[in-house]
Formats: C-alpha cells, sequence, structure tokens
C-alpha cells in the first residue's frame, strides 16, 4: 500500500508546535517534499527572519512571507512549515484552503515555552518579558488557528514519531488530502 498526498500540507501554528520537526518526519514517511517557508524566506534575502525583521520591519517581512507562500504552493505537493504569523493574513488562510490544507499543531503556551525559550532566534520574543510575548502572542492567534482544516492536539510527552503519526492518521480520514492506493 501506498499513501498518495493529493495537496501540499501545510502546518501552521505558533512557534515551538514541531511544525519543522514533525513536517520533516511526515515528509519522509510520506516520500513527499518537505518545505520550510521560513528558511525560503532567508534563502530569498539572503539574510535571516531576525536580519528582515531589524531592517526593514515585520510588515515588510509578512508580505515576503505572503509572496514566498503563494509561490511555494504553486509548486509540487509537499509538506510546508510554515512561520508562526502565516497564518494570520487573510490571504494566506485563504490560498492554503484553496490550493492545499492547514493542519494546526496545537500546543499549549507551556510546551511552547519549554521548546523557544533558550532560543535567540525568534524575533517575537526578544522583549523584557518573553514568556509574557509569547503568552500574549498564543492568546491572540489560537482562535485563528482554529480555522485551520484540522487540528492535532500536541503535548510535552508525545514525540515527535508519534505526532508525525497522529497527523497522518488524521489525514487519512480526509482522503482529498491524503489517500491509501493499492500497489
Amino acid at each position: 500500500m501506498t499513501l498518495v498526498l493529493n495537496k501540499t500540507i501545510a502546518l501552521v501554528g505558533m512557534m515551538g508546535a514541531g511544525k519543522t520537526a514533525v513536517g520533516k518526519a511526515i515528509a519522509a514517511r510520506l516520500h513527499a517534499p518537505f518545505i520550510d517557508s521560513d528558511s525560503e524566506i532567508e534563502r530569498a534575502a539572503n539574510m535571516t527572519i531576525a536580519e528582515i525583521f531589524e531592517r526593514d520591519g515585520e510588515a515588510f517581512f509578512r508580505e515576503k512571507e505572503s509572496q514566498i507562500i503563494k509561490r511555494l504552493l504553486k509548486g509540487e505537493k509537499c509538506i510546508l512549515s510554515t512561520g508562526g504569523g502565516v497564518f494570520l493574513a487573510d490571504k494566506n488562510r485563504q490560498l492554503i484552503h484553496e490550493k492545499g490544507a492547514s493542519v494546526w499543531l496545537n500546543a499549549d503556551v507551556d510546551v511552547l515555552w519549554a521548546r523557544v525559550k533558550n532560543n535567540p532566534s525568534r524575533p517575537l520574543l526578544q522583549t523584557e518579558n518573553p514568556f509574557q510575548a509569547l503568552s500574549k502572542l498564543y492568546s491572540e492567534r489560537k482562535t485563528i488557528y482554529a480555522l485551520a482544516d484540522l487540528s492535532i492536539e500536541s503535548g510535552a510527552q508525545i514525540s515527535v514519531d508519534d505526532m508525525a503519526d497522529k497527523v497522518i492518521s488524521t489525514l487519512l480520514d480526509r482522503p482529498d488530502i491524503l489517500e491509501r492506493q493499492d500497489d
């Protein structure tokens, strides 16, 4: 039996939710390409996201992010790890819904904090109180992430491989996204 990806799967959610790690595991299992939108932005700009934020500001970054997402969704079906802010823009949500499927990796703020607290490359956490900043972002964003096509609960005790299995299992209930084919 082979699993066939019928749409690009866009993993959405907060920083630290596991979009990159889980996305790579899903892509490996499905023998599908894995693309990280943040890496694509950095490659196109020839600078880090933190440098883009510092030099050009968040609004400029968000516009470039939308351009990259649009380009990636036109390409080969893949597992797409998106930046934490991608899904906040109506135009990005609409495009992902039309051209792919969104999967929210839903982890609570304590799990997210444990994963990102020692990572200096998170520009939105470069504040006096990074935990408070993360909590505020989570509160502001969770209702928008809930608009995703699918939601998968994550937790501190769930391994990357187990999370990938949960996502694939859930996707198999949606043959428009992922289907089994007999060899």
